[in-house]
C-alpha cells in the first residue's frame, strides 16, 4: 500500500531536472532484504550477487553446490548463525535504537528536512542538496514506477516533496522518517548504515543497491548535524557557544567525524589544527572477523563499538559502560556527564549487540574491480610486501593485521601521537588491508593525511630506511590495489 501511494504520489511530481539516465544505466534487481554486492564480493558494479534465490535462503552443501535450506534441515549451530544474520542485518540497516528521540524530537532535524511548506524550518532538503551531502538512496526500496520515472528523468530533483517521499519509501540508507497517519513527518532517527554502507551507483550517481559494511566517504556527518533546528543539548555538553560548534561541524568535511570531541572535548587537530584534522575518517565495517580491535586507535573490539555508538554518538536508548570514561584527565565530556555508565529503561540495544556483530564480521572485504590493478606488477609486489617492504610483519595474510595484539605508537610507524593519545590504548590499530579500493576516496590513515598509497608506501620506504627501489615501490602499490 504504501509502495503504491509513493508511486501515485510520483507521478505528480512535475520534473524540472534531468540526471541523464537512461539505456546507459542498467538495473540488476535484488530485494531489499538481500546483500546486492556488485562482482566478486563487491568488485565489479556490472553483475550483482544475491544472498537469497527466488525468497529462498541458499546455503552450501558439502560438495560446493547450492541447496534448498527448505528440504535439509540446519544443525542448532548452523541454523542459530542463520539467525543472527538475518537479525543482525535488519538491526544494522534499520534499527534507530530508539534515537528519533534525539536526532527528531530533541534537535528537530526533520524539521529542517521537511522546510517551512511543510511546517519545519527553512528551505528543506532537496534531493540534489541530500546527495551533494553524501546521502545514498536504496534503489530495492523504491517502487517500480519511480525507479522508471528515475531513469527517465522525470523525477524533480530539486523539490522537498522528492525528498520526503524518498524517506517514507525507507530508501534513504541510514534514515529513518516518522511519518503520522497523515502522512507528515514528525520525527527522524539514524542507523548503523548511514555511515558504514554505500550503493553501488547502479541507477546514477548515489542510487543503487545497498554495500553494507563500505564506509560512505562521501558523507558530511558534520554538515548534517549542523543543520539541526536545536543543538542545544551538544553545545551543553560541549561548553561551547552554538555558533561555534556549528563551525567545526561543518569544518570536518565528507567522510569525516570526530567522535572523540563527545567524550575529551577536543574540537582541533594537532598542535591547535584545524578541525578536519581532529576527526577521522569513517572506516569500513567489513573484512573484520579475526580482526583483534576493530577501531583506529583500538578503543575496543567491533561489539565494543556498536555499543560505544549506539549509546553515545547516535544516542539511542541502551545501556553502555566503561569505567576508563571516568578518566576526568583525559575525558573531561564524558566523566562530567557519567558517559561511562549510561543506563536506559526500557533498553534498545543490548540485545541486539550479539546479532550486529555476527552480521558484521560475517561481512567480507570486497574484491577490487577486474581491470583496477597491473596484475603482473602486483605479483611482483608480493614479493616485496612478504621480503623488502617488511610489510607482512605487522600486516599478516590473510588477515593483513596482527594475529593477536594489534597496536603501535605513533613512534613506531612515524606519526604523530595526536589521535592514538585520545585512546585508552595511546596506540594506533594495524588497518587490515583487504578492500581498499573501496574507502580510498578522502585518503589513507586514520585522518586521511596520505593521498595515495604511493604516499603511503614512501613514508614507509622513509621512516623505517627500506631503500626500496622506484619500481619495488609501484610494484607493492600495485598489490595493494590487487587485495
Amino acid at each position: 500500500m504504501l509502495k503504491a501511494r509513493i508511486a501515485s504520489r510520483w507521478t505528480m511530481l512535475v520534473p524540472t531536472l534531468t540526471i541523464g539516465l537512461g539505456a546507459a544505466f542498467s538495473l540488476v534487481h535484488c530485494g531489499s532484504d538481500e546483500d546486492a554486492q556488485p562482482g566478486t564480493n563487491g568488485g565489479d558494479a556490472s553483475t550483482t550477487s544475491c544472498a537469497t534465490d527466488g525468497g529462498t535462503t541458499v546455503v552450501t552443501g558439502d560438495a560446493g553446490s547450492p541447496v534448498d535450506s527448505g528440504t535439509i534441515a540446519l544443525d542448532p549451530i548452523q541454523a542459530n548463525a542463520q539467525k543472527m544474520i538475518t537479525e543482525g542485518r535488519q538491526t544494522f540497516r534499520f534499527d534507530t535504537f530508539g534515537d528519533e528521540a534525539f536526532w527528531g524530537d530533541t534537535l528537530h532535524l526533520h524539521d529542517a528536512i521537511k522546510g517551512s511548506a511543510k511546517g519545519g524550518v527553512g528551505p528543506g532538503l532537496k534531493p540534489t542538496d541530500a546527495l551533494g551531502a553524501g546521502l545514498k538512496v536504496d534503489v530495492d526500496a523504491l517502487p517500480t514506477a519511480v525507479v522508471d520515472s528515475l531513469k527517465a528523468g522525470k523525477v524533480d530533483l530539486t523539490s522537498v516533496d522528492t525528498t520526503l517521499l524518498l524517506l517514507q519509501a525507507n530508501a534513504v540508507v541510514g534514515v529513518k522518517g516518522i511519518f503520522d497517519s497523515t502522512g507528515a513527518m514528525t520525527s527522524i532517527g539514524i542507523n548503523c548504515s548511514l555511515c558504514h554502507s554505500s550503493v553501488d551507483d547502479s541507477l546514477a550517481p548515489g542510487v543503487g543497491h545497498r554495500l553494507d559494511g563500505w564506509a560512505n566517504r562521501d558523507l558530511n556527518v558534520g554538515a548534517i548535524i549542523a543543520m539541526a533546528p536545536n543543538l542545544t543539548p551538544v553545545d551543553t555538553l560541549l561548553g561551547a557557544p552554538d555558533a561555534t560548534v556549528r563551525a567545526v561541524l561543518n569544518a570536518w568535511g565528507p567522510g569525516k567525524f570526530n567522535a572523540g570531541l563527545f567524550i575529551d572535548g577536543k574540537a582541533l587537530g594537532p598542535d591547535g589544527g584545524a578541525p578536519d584534522m581532529a576527526a577521522s575518517l569513517i572506516p569500513p565495517a567489513f573484512g573484520l572477523a579475526g580482526v583483534n580491535l576493530a577501531t583506529w586507535t583500538g578503543f575496543g573490539s567491533a561489539t565494543y563499538w556498536n555499543a560505544f555508538v549506539a549509546n553515545l554518538e547516535m544516542h539511542g536508548q541502551g545501556t553502555f559502560i566503561d569505567s576508563r570514561l571516568s578518566n576526568a584527565t583525559d575525558y573531561p565530556v564524558a566523566a562530567a556527564n557519567n558517559l561511562g555508565n549510561v543506563r536506559h529503561t526500557p533498553d534498545l540495544i543490548t540485545s541486539k549487540l550479539g546479532a550486529l556483530e555476527v552480521y558484521q564480521l560475517a561481512i567480507p572485504a570486497p574484491t577490487p574491480p577486474a581491470g583496477s590493478f597491473d596484475a603482473t606488477a602486483a605479483a611482483r609486489g608480493e614479493t616485496v610486501f612478504e621480503g623488502a617492504g617488511k610489510c607482512a610483519s605487522c600486516h599478516v595474510a590473510p588477515l593483513f593485521t596482527e594475529p593477536g595484539y594489534n597496536m603501535h605508537t605513533g613512534a613506531e610507524i612515524a606519526i604523530d601521537d595526536f589521535q592514538s593519545d585520545r585512546s585508552p590504548e595511546k596506540r594506533y590499530r594495524t588497518a587490515p588491508l583487504r578492500g581498499l579500493f573501496s574507502h580510498a576516496k578522502g585518503g589513507f590513515y586514520h585522518d586521511g593525511r596520505f593521498a595515495t598509497l604511493t604516499d603511503v608506501v614512501d613514508h614507509y620506504n622513509v621512516g623505517q630506511s627500506l631503500g626500496l627501489t622506484s619500481g619495488q615501490e609501484s610494484d607493492l602499490v600495485e598489490y595493494l590495489k590487487s587485495l
